[in-house]
């Protein structure tokens, strides 16, 4: 039988490992542990390489990955064009396929997700101009802790109200139960990481049981290490997604040490591998196997190298046998090894192909004529991955400097031609795309920047307006698309060495943990953003600091947003959402009467406004705006809730119970109307139907602490302390800001008679929110029943102070607690 013919990429690894030198004691050392029976203490399933640029640390993973598979490992190899853990587990499923193991559930999970994510990005019902679109908001959120979570430090720091996230959080839910087709839905797209993760770990598991070990490679991890420290953390250490089996094994390589703040009571497992340039020793060895022995020439390539491997290798690989061509003062080693290629074209080809930041055979066309793209993926400086070539960047940056200096015509010329191809890609690639979802695919998303890129390069000027829109676009787009964005600048300005780009990119290369809120800012405080395109700017700002519960810095973004554009609707909602969430009602309701009169027939708005006029207690004037709204759509599931609440708290409860019965038959996949509902029925008396009610809007979705604190209350009622307990718990995991909901819970401690917590409870409660009167009283009674009379009597005093009617009734009905006091 013929032997089968290997693939293109095993001959090239084959080169490669026959040819490397040095680095002996890391591959003896990586060789040895996977000869490790994984029980064995000494046994290593993390690694990290870490070096300067240009020391081999690339190179030697492609050692390790060769290594890895000659005993029989599945292999993945990821680099900086993974920006989420997401991604990660997509590109490692993607190779584990290719090795014909692949990972079937969770690709399929994968493409449920990217389907869900591209429906939940559609445009939105009940949607106002006022609102910021499902896609911003989603990118926004995910960015949070956890729906219902308040951050309390970073950008997002703030005044912050737990109980209106929350209800963002109800918001957001609201339109994506509308879109999506399930809680399960719902859940994946809002927090894709700990739903994808146990299911691509389970894959992983299946695979690990078949094959010997299985072994991903992290490189250049100095760029996606805070992207992905957390997740791998938690993955390989901490086991918060399940067990890892323990020969599936981790090679990360950057140029950095761990972050100790991530991997702090870890570092015991990491086993380092530093690098070092090469000694003299272990360069002379590489020209010689190179078969360079000319003592002069070996003297040329030493001092222009500097012991960096890369460069070493570049120049070693072209055999030099003169060394007048060596000393050319002219130009630098890579131009030397260029001098050496004796064919032009192929030359020629080298250089330009330099200009991208990674090609295919597409690229290769509009920059180099001749068939040499197979010639050129095979140079020693040449990485390839997933069917793409990357110039190692010691290598790609001195290349770009000589053809930036030797003719900024070519230069010029070349980086335009190759933005147009970007561009015209990009356009047919769209004509498939809605445009809700363009920032999502991946290839639309490489078209798009690579044309941005080239054109900065091409005219830094002209261009960089255009690139600082495009960052504000990716603002909207979640974190991913925010930081590719800004390291297509910060790429741009290292390349061209342009003094406009350099000032951005110095800012740019430091994000911090909020990359959209940070680019906001920074978009705002440079000059450079066309004064049109500021008011969006503050706005999209302002979106997020207002998911982020940072209501005042909403309200001041919002305000110099109308200062530059009086009459945005936009603009005036988003300041009334905050302005209500700081009880400024009055000035939210002013906001929403003027975006009114610029748009009256705006149903979001006014759905808005009934929601507020509902808070102020004015019911009939809230009724009759959400019978406006009801009436431009009658079957819209979303009007006809809110109008069943307004009912339900204006306590028409048979107009309530008939509304949001209509709201649950127009919409089954949502929650809180069937909760709203459930209330309704309690008020009437149907406490069984009520408790059904609850029951079927937790199954649909169960993070919702209102209706699990009202089903806790019947509980409660009910004598069933223990499934009260069990409800109130969830729902102060879910919301622990949330005042009335810790009290709640306080309550259920205090019937029992668990004084101690109860009076714990009620502490936080009070601690959350110094006016709570109702968790005031019952701290005292608490306390009275403990014996602490005086701290009771403080309580009364104070609870009485703020409102002495609801402290008269909860008291009336002790009346030695009434006498004391």
């Amino acid at each position: 039988m013929a032997e089968q013919q290997v693939s293109r990429q095993e001959l090239i690894r084959r080169r490669r490992r026959g040819g490397f030198v040095g680095r002996r004691a890391e591959l003896a050392a990586f060789g040895a542990n996977l000869d490790r029976d994984p029980a064995d203490e000494a046994y290593q399933f993390l690694f990290h390489v870490r070096g300067n640029a240009g020391v081999g640390k690339t190179s030697l993973l492609w050692q390790l990955e060769a290594v890895a598979r000659e005993r029989g490992s599945v292999t993945a190899y990821l680099d900086d064009d993974v920006h989420s853990a997401v991604e990660a587990m997509a590109a490692i499923s993607a190779q584990c396929e290719r090795q014909g193991r692949p990972l079937k559930r969770f690709d399929r999970l994968l493409a449920t997700y990217r389907q869900r994510r591209h429906e939940a990005e559609s445009a939105p019902l009940g949607q106002s101009d006022g609102e910021p679109s499902v896609a911003g908001t989603l990118a926004a959120q995910v960015g949070l802790a956890g729906l219902g979570a308040v951050p309390v430090v970073g950008a997002l720091a703030g005044v912050v109200d737990p109980q209106q996230v929350a209800l963002g959080a109800d918001r957001l839910r609201g339109l994506l139960n509308a879109r999506l087709r399930s809680h399960d839905d719902v859940q994946l797209v809002l927090t894709p990481v700990p739903v994808l993760t146990p299911v691509f770990l389970a894959d992983l598991t299946e695979l690990a049981r078949q094959r010997p070990r299985v072994a991903l490679f992290f490189d250049t991890y100095e760029r996606t290490g805070s992207v992905l420290d957390g997740w791998l953390r938690e993955l390989l250490v901490d086991g918060g997604y399940g067990e890892l089996p323990l020969n599936v094994l981790v090679v990360l390589a950057g140029q950095r040490r761990l972050d100790p703040g991530v991997w702090a009571g870890a570092m015991d497992l990491v086993a380092e591998l530093p690098l070092e340039v090469f000694t003299e020793t272990e360069a002379r060895q590489l020209l010689s196997a190179r078969g360079i022995t000319d003592e002069r020439v070996t003297g040329t390539v030493l001092r222009l190298a500097g012991g960096l491997p890369v460069l070493l290798d570049t120049l070693a690989q072209a055999r030099p046998s003169d060394p007048e061509a060596v000393h050319d003062p002219s130009g630098t080693a890579v131009e030397r090894f260029l001098r050496w290629e004796g064919d032009p074209q192929r030359r020629a080809a080298a250089l330009a192909c330099a200009l991208p930041l990674q090609l295919d055979q597409d690229v290769y066309r509009v920059l180099a004529g001749g068939d040499h793209y197979a010639w050129l993926r095979g140079l020693p400086f040449v990485n390839e991955q997933a069917g793409r070539v990357r110039y190692h960047d010691v290598v790609r940056t001195a290349m770009l400097r000589l053809q930036r200096t030797s003719s900024p015509l070519d230069w010029r010329a070349q980086h335009a031609a190759l933005a147009e191809a970007f561009a015209r890609w990009r356009t047919v690639l769209e004509e498939h795309l809605p445009a809700d979802g363009r920032w999502e695919d991946g290839t639309w998303l490489e078209y798009r920047l690579g044309e941005t890129y080239h054109r900065l390069c091409a005219n830094p000027h002209q261009a960089l307006p255009g690139a600082l829109l495009e960052l504000l676009d990716a603002c909207a787009s979640g974190d991913s698309a925010c930081r590719r964005a800004a390291q297509t600048v910060v790429r741009a300005a290292l390349d061209t060495e342009a003094e406009p780009l350099a000032r951005w990119a110095e800012q740019l290369s430091g994000l911090d943990d909020s990359p959209e809120l940070s680019l906001l800012t920074l978009l705002l405080d440079r000059p450079g953003l066309p004064v049109e395109h500021r008011a969006v700017c503050f706005l999209t700002r302002a979106d997020r600091y207002q998911l982020g519960g940072d209501h005042p810095a909403a309200v001041a973004d919002c305000t110099a947003a109308l200062a530059l554009d009086p009459e945005s609707v936009r603009a005036l909602a988003t300041r009334a959402r905050s302005r209500q969430a700081l009880k400024q009602l009055p000035s939210a309701l002013a906001d929403l009467d003027l975006a009114l009169e610029l748009n009256a027939e705006r149903a979001g708005l006014l759905v808005q406004r009934g929601r507020l006029l509902r808070a102020m207690g004015r019911f009939g004037d809230a009724l009759a705006d959400l019978d406006r709204a009801v009436a431009l759509d009658p079957s819209e599931w979303l009007r006809r809730a809110e109008r069943g609440e307004t009912y339900r708290i204006a306590g028409r409860l048979d107009e309530a119970l008939a509304e949001l019965t209509r709201a649950t038959e127009l919409n089954g996949a949502e929650g809180w109307p069937l909760a709203s509902r459930g209330w309704v029925l309690h008020h009437l008396g149907r406490d069984a139907e009520a408790l059904v009610d609850l029951d079927r809007s937790l199954q649909v979705n169960p993070e919702q602490p209102w209706a699990l604190t009202r089903r806790a209350e019947l509980h409660r009622r009910a004598g069933r302390f223990d499934a009260a307990l069990a409800d109130l718990d969830l729902a102060v995991s879910f919301s622990p800001g949330w005042q009335w909901v810790v009290a709640e819970r306080g309550e259920t401690h205090r019937v029992m008679g668990r004084h101690s917590r109860a009076l714990a409870d009620f502490s936080r409660a009070i601690e959350l929110s110094p006016e709570y009167a109702w968790a005031l009283v019952r701290r005292g009674q608490t306390n009275e029943l403990l014996g602490q009379h005086r701290e009771a009597v403080a309580d009364w005093t104070e609870a009485r102070r703020l409102d002495a009617e609801l402290t008269g009734r909860m008291l009336t009905s002790d009346q030695s607690q009434l006498g004391m006091f």
